[in-house]
């Protein structure tokens, strides 16, 4: 099993559906805890009403795997809420391809390197789409 992660900084729409779809994206795991945009087409509402023309179903799961948590996020990591979010995460992912999507476009400037870190830890490769 495999999860692919991106950021959609500076990507133009077209150009970030593109890059799902040429890596059979089914579903998009969103893990901004506020899932908002100074671009229109990457606020939480435009994504659910957009992608599944594309084929692609949108998922919310900045309630469990959000960033800016009280204490930090490796503090957040150790809580049951976290864990549920792993694991509903991999439920997703064993139905289909699931790119982890944050606003960031590496992973070493975003809160998803420490999602990475876990999924490593379990034995379980990510993809960063560029």
């Amino acid at each position: 099993m495999s999860i692919f992660t991106i950021g959609y900084g500076g990507r133009r729409f077209t150009d970030f559906v593109a890059l799902l779809q040429r890596h059979d994206i089914a579903f998009v795991a969103d893990i901004r805890r506020f899932p908002k945009s100074t671009v229109p087409e990457y606020n939480r509402e435009s994504l659910e009403a957009k992608l599944p023309e594309f084929g692609i179903s949108y998922v919310s799961m900045g309630d469990t795997l959000g960033g800016f948590r009280q204490g930090g996020y490796r503090k957040y990591m150790e809580s049951d809420l976290y864990k549920t979010g792993i694991i509903r995460l991999l439920e997703l992912a064993e139905r289909g391809n699931v790119v982890l999507m944050c606003k960031e476009r590496r992973d070493a400037g975003c809160h998803r390197r420490h999602i990475v870190d876990t999924l490593a830890n379990r034995g379980i490769k990510t993809i960063p789409l560029a």
